[in-house]
C-alpha cells in the first residue's frame, strides 16, 4: 500500500470516528457555579433584597393552575410580528413571526411563538413590580393584574400603546410598550406616587415558557434551553439541566440566580426563535433562572434595583424584550448599534466558534452578492479552497514525490522481505534523501475536518438557510436532498420516502450519490492498494459516505461535492506538473478488471 493511501484511509476514518464519537459521548458541559463564587453572588445586595416575591407562589399556590386569559387584547401589528397584548397582566403571550411559516408549503402555518395560557405549549413576558418599604403587596400590578388601556389603541412601529393600573392607594402604575421594525419590543414601566410619602418597590420583567417546546430537537449540536450573559460571560443550559437546578430557598423553587453588576440579558432560546430578556446595560440587575416541577414551569427574570418614589414623583425602567427569529444581520446590529452586548452569542456557535462566526459572516455576504444561497455555499467552498492552496500544494506535491518513489519502495520491500525494521530504516533513509514527508498527505484531511463541522454548524443552526431554495428540486438546504432512486427522482409517480424513516437512508437522493460518485473519481487519481483488506476498505469508503451523508442537510453535501471536485482538479493539476501522470480512466479500468478476476476465481473455487 503507497503511503498517501495510508494517510488518507488515517486521517479520513480516524479523524471522523474520534471527533464524531467524543462529541456524541461527551458533550459539553454547563459550567457549574463554582462554591466560592456563588457565595459572593448570594450576598445581599442592599438594591437587590433576598427574597423573591416573582413567582406564582407569591400570588397563588403553585398547584393551582394559572387562569385562561380573557380579557381584552390590544392587537400587534408589524411588517414581521403579529398577535396581541392581553391586559391581563399586559402579558406579551401571543405572537407570531409572519415572514416564517412551519413548512416551504405556501398554505402553511405562520411561525407562533408566544402563545396564552389555556392553549398547549403557553409561553408568554410580562412585566411589573414587587413591593417593599411603604408598599402592601397587593398594592403592585403582578403577572395576573388587569391593567386598563389608558392610550394607544395597536401597536405598531410607529404607534405605542400605554396600559395603566390604579392601585387605589395613591400610586398609579404604567406601561408604555413600544416595538421597531423587527422583533424588539420596548416597555417603560413607571409608578406615579401621588401621596406625600415615599414609596419603594422594585421592577422585574419575567418570561414564563410551560413545558419544553413541542419542536425540541434535542439534538447534541444545538443548544436549546436558557441563555444568558452576565458581564461578558455566557452561559447556556439545557432544559433537562434546568430541571436538575437544586431548590433555592430564597426562591421557593428550584434556580440558580446572579447578579449582574453592569450588563447583561437572559431568555430562551430555541433551534431558529428566542425570547430574551435586556434590562437597562450599565445597571446591575438580578438574573435569575426557575424551575417550578410540580407544574412544569420554566421562567426567567430579570429583577431590576429598588426605586424610591418620594411623594408627588415618577419613577421610570425601561426594559427591551427580543422575541423573534434569530437572524443574524439582525442580533448584530442590536449588538453594535442598539448596545446589546455579546448579544451574537446567543446564536450556538458552537466549539469551533472562531471559524463558524467567519464562514457564516461570509456566506452571509456572499449571499447578498449572489442571491441564492446554494450558489452562495459553492462560491463559499472556492474561496476557502483558495485560502487552504498553499498548504493544499504542499501537500499534492509531497505525494506525487511519494508516487514517484513507488518502484524504489518496491525494491526496497522485495530487499527487506519479512524484516519490518530494516524496511521502516530503508523507507525512511529514502525519505530523507528525497526531501519527501510522508505525514504531509493528511493536511488536505485534516484542514477539511474542522471547516467541514464548522459549515455543518453553521447550516444546521443558523435561521438564514432555514426553507433557503438553491436550483429546482432542492427547496431546502437546510433538509436533506427530497429525491429519491426508489421513485427514479421523481419520474416515477410514487412519493418519496418520509425523511428521517428508514427508506430515507437507503433510497438515498441525488446530491448523495453524486457526493459518492465524486469522492470514488477522487480515489482513481492513484492506484488501488495491493493488500486486499486495505483495497477493499477503499472500494467502500465512497459508499459508505454516500449513504452516512444522504441524511444530512442538502447544503453540507452541496459543499462537500463542490469540494471534491475542486481538490480532484487541483491534485491533478498538481500531480501531472510535477511530471506524474496519474491515470484515472487506467485505474477505473485497473478496478473493474480485478473485480470480474475475483468473480472468476470464486466461480471457480465454487465448482
Amino acid at each position: 500500500m503507497n503511503d498517501q493511501n495510508k494517510n488518507l484511509i488515517l486521517a479520513t476514518i480516524l479523524s471522523f470516528a474520534v471527533i464524531v464519537a467524543w462529541t456524541t459521548l461527551f458533550p459539553p458541559e454547563e459550567l457549574p457555579v463554582d462554591p466560592a463564587t456563588e457565595a459572593v453572588q448570594t450576598l445581599d445586595d442592599p438594591t437587590l433584597p433576598a427574597t423573591d416575591p416573582v413567582a406564582p407562589t407569591a400570588t397563588t399556590p403553585t398547584d393551582v393552575p394559572e387562569p385562561v386569559s380573557e380579557a381584552p387584547r390590544i392587537p400587534i401589528e408589524t411588517s414581521e410580528l403579529a398577535g396581541s397584548i392581553s391586559l391581563l397582566g399586559g402579558r406579551i403571550d401571543d405572537l407570531a413571526l409572519t415572514n416564517y411559516r412551519e413548512t416551504i408549503d405556501e398554505d402553511a402555518d405562520i411561525v407562533r411563538l408566544l402563545k396564552p395560557v389555556g392553549e398547549p405549549g403557553a409561553y408568554f413576558a410580562s412585566f411589573g413590580w414587587t413591593a417593599t418599604d411603604g408598599l402592601d403587596p397587593a398594592a403592585v400590578p403582578g403577572p395576573d393584574t388587569l391593567w386598563t388601556l389608558e392610550s394607544g389603541d395597536k401597536l405598531t412601529s410607529n404607534s405605542t400603546v400605554t396600559l395603566s393600573w390604579d392601585n387605589g392607594s395613591g400610586q398609579i402604575f404604567r406601561s408604555e410598550i413600544a416595538v421597531d421594525d423587527e422583533f424588539m419590543f420596548t416597555v417603560d414601566q413607571s409608578v406615579e406616587n401621588t401621596t406625600s410619602s415615599p414609596i419603594a418597590a422594585r421592577p422585574y420583567g419575567l418570561l414564563r415558557r410551560h413545558g419544553e417546546p413541542a419542536d425540541l430537537k434535542n439534538f447534541f449540536i444545538l443548544h436549546e434551553g436558557m441563555v444568558r450573559m452576565t458581564d461578558g460571560e455566557l452561559e447556556e443550559t439545557s432544559y433537562d439541566k434546568i430541571t436538575d437546578y437544586a431548590v433555592d430557598p430564597r426562591e421557593r423553587t428550584q434556580a440558580e440566580r446572579l447578579n449582574v453588576a453592569e450588563s447583561g440579558w437572559i431568555g430562551y432560546t430555541d433551534h431558529y426563535w428566542m425570547t430574551t430578556l435586556i434590562p437597562e446595560q450599565g445597571v446591575p440587575f438580578r438574573s435569575t433562572s426557575k424551575y417550578f416541577d410540580s407544574r412544569d414551569l420554566y421562567q426567567a427574570e430579570a429583577v431590576m434595583p429598588i426605586e424610591t418614589i418620594a411623594g408627588g414623583e415618577t419613577a421610570t425602567v425601561t426594559t427591551r424584550l427580543f422575541a423573534g427569529a434569530k437572524e443574524w444581520e439582525t442580533i448584530r446590529d442590536y449588538e453594535e448599534e442598539e448596545g446589546v452586548p455579546g448579544f451574537l452569542d446567543s446564536i450556538d456557535w458552537g466549539w469551533f466558534f472562531f471559524l463558524t462566526k467567519p464562514i457564516f459572516a461570509l456566506l452571509h455576504y456572499l449571499n447578498i452578492f449572489i442571491g441564492n444561497m446554494g450558489w452562495s455555499i459553492l462560491a463559499l467552498t472556492v474561496i476557502l479552497k483558495i485560502i487552504v492552496l498553499p498548504l493544499a500544494y504542499k501537500s499534492y506535491v509531497s505525494m506525487a514525490k511519494m508516487k514517484e518513489l513507488q518502484p524504489e519502495m518496491e525494491k526496497l520491500k522485495e530487499r527487506a522481505g519479512d524484516d519490518k525494521q530494516a524496511m521502516q530504516q530503508g523507507m525512511m533513509k529514502l525519505y530523507k534523501e528525497n526531501k519527501v514527508n510522508p505525514a504531509a498527505g493528511c493536511l488536505p484531511i485534516l484542514l477539511q475536518i474542522p471547516i467541514f463541522f464548522s459549515l455543518y454548524k453553521v447550516i444546521f443552526v443558523t435561521i438564514e438557510l432555514r426553507h433557503a431554495p438553491w436550483i429546482g428540486w432542492i427547496e431546502d438546504l437546510s433538509a436533506p436532498d427530497p429525491s429519491s432512486i426508489i421513485n427514479l427522482f421523481g419520474l416515477l409517480p410514487y412519493a418519496a420516502p418520509e425523511p428521517g424513516s428508514i427508506l430515507s437512508l437507503i433510497f438515498i437522493g441525488i446530491l448523495p450519490i453524486m457526493l459518492g460518485v465524486s469522492m470514488w473519481l477522487q480515489q482513481k487519481l492513484n492506484p488501488a492498494p495491493t493488500d486486499p483488506t486495505q483495497q477493499m476498505i477503499f472500494a467502500w469508503m465512497p459508499w459508505v459516505f454516500m449513504f452516512m451523508l444522504g441524511s444530512f442537510a442538502s447544503g453540507l453535501v452541496l459543499y462537500w461535492i463542490a469540494n471534491n471536485i475542486i481538490t480532484f482538479t487541483q491534485q491533478y493539476a498538481i500531480m501531472r506538473s510535477h511530471g506524474a501522470k496519474p491515470d484515472v480512466f487506467g485505474n477505473i479500468k485497473s478496478s473493474v478488471k480485478k473485480k470480474s478476476a475475483a468473480a472468476e476465481a470464486e466461480k471457480k473455487d465454487g465448482k
